[in-house]
């Protein structure tokens, strides 16, 4: 029996998915539920499971290709004997499937369908001088997307950025001291992103302007903090968000957050795990990035940007002492939110980290 593998829709808003990648090709046996192929979208990059067990006979879109949700991109046969019989249909459809190495067709054999629209990426050409060593790679579907949303964002908000500084001595030490207890009680890293969650989650609640978003004219404050969490891919970047996170305790954050990462890196969120954000932190400081100034991601008014935490001489008290400090920056959209807004934002969360509340942990 002949099964026919779809194109998933993703999310209520998807449209279409590019096929990044075959994992399986053609006269391949797979098991259900088996990883099949790959592809990406303008929420998610995701593996795809088969649908049935059976041996992939036909293969009808390639990688880099654009399609339809609901439309059929391969064929699996479930009967062996059957399979082994269609040898006509495999030979022209292997023709066309290409590697997992192999680039995407060009434009111009893209089906009209599928082709892309004219997008904010879209530059004018660069020339080179003769002899020039260049390596040309097209972008990937995750790529232009985030292109396009950050020219957006740009064009959309009237970015303005603050940058405070915080003594980061005191969850240092706590995190240091609870680490172990926590792989051993609650089976996961405790790391520094739940202690910003926590506190971003307490100055919102404060200034719900900073959780709002435009539409037109009017403002929309949203009851709900659902915070997006930053996560650098080897191929993007992509934010997962922790949905109600000032519902959640310090260790059930931890699990969430670590869960939500792991699952970013395996390609294995689902959409909804990617939408929905009223608010983004994002930590380039892993990187040892002294502070970074990043673009609010729309509809959001804001973005809190968390740099590195070193260890540098400072005045307490009178006297110089060594602690650990850190930049905390927020890009925020000057249509809505004043600077003096922002200042008191930042302030509060500042004080929250400073001063966290060591019974949390």
């Amino acid at each position: 029996m002949r099964v026919d593998v779809v194109m998933p829709q993703m999310g209520e808003s998807i449209a279409e998915g590019t096929i990044t990648r075959w994992m399986k090709q053609i006269g391949d046996t797979v098991s259900r539920d088996e990883p099949l192929f790959e592809i990406s979208t303008d929420k998610v990059d995701a593996e795809i499971p088969s649908p049935a067990a059976g041996k992939l006979i036909e293969i009808k879109n390639a990688a880099g290709e654009t399609v339809p949700v609901n439309q059929v991109v391969a064929v699996l046969e479930t009967d062996a004997n059957a399979a082994a019989s269609a040898g006509p249909a495999a030979p022209a459809a292997a023709e066309k499937a290409a590697s997992p190495q192999a680039p995407p067709p060009p434009p111009a054999a893209a089906k009209p369908a599928a082709a892309p629209p004219a997008t904010a990426p879209a530059a004018p050409a660069v020339s080179f001088a003769p002899g020039a060593r260049i390596e040309r790679q097209p972008m990937s579907a995750m790529r232009k997307k985030i292109a396009e949303h950050m020219i957006e964002s740009r064009r959309t908000s009237a970015h303005v950025s603050s940058l405070y500084e915080v003594d980061m001595t005191r969850i240092v030490k706590m995190r240091e001291a609870y680490k172990p207890v926590y792989q051993e009680r609650h089976g996961t890293k405790l790391t520094m992103t739940p202690f910003f969650v926590k506190a971003a989650c307490d100055a919102l609640r404060a200034w719900p302007i900073i959780n709002a978003s435009v539409d037109g004219n009017d403002i929309v404050y949203k009851k709900d903090l659902n915070i997006g969490v930053a996560v650098a891919l080897d191929w993007g970047l992509i934010v997962p968000v922790v949905k109600n996170a000032d519902e959640l305790s310090i260790a059930g954050m931890t699990r969430k957050i670590n869960d939500l990462a792991e699952r970013a890196r395996a390609k294995k969120l689902l959409p909804d795990e990617v939408q929905g954000g009223t608010f983004t932190i994002t930590n380039p400081g892993i990187f040892g990035n002294l502070f970074g100034l990043p673009i609010i991601n729309q509809p959001q008014v804001a973005i809190l940007g968390i740099g590195g935490i070193e260890k540098r001489p400072v005045v307490v008290d009178d006297a110089i002492a060594i602690r650990s400090m850190m930049y905390l920056s927020m890009s925020y959209d000057h249509r809505v939110v004043d600077g003096a807004v922002a200042d008191q934002f930042l302030a509060m969360v500042k004080k929250g980290l400073q001063e966290f509340d060591e019974s949390l942990l």
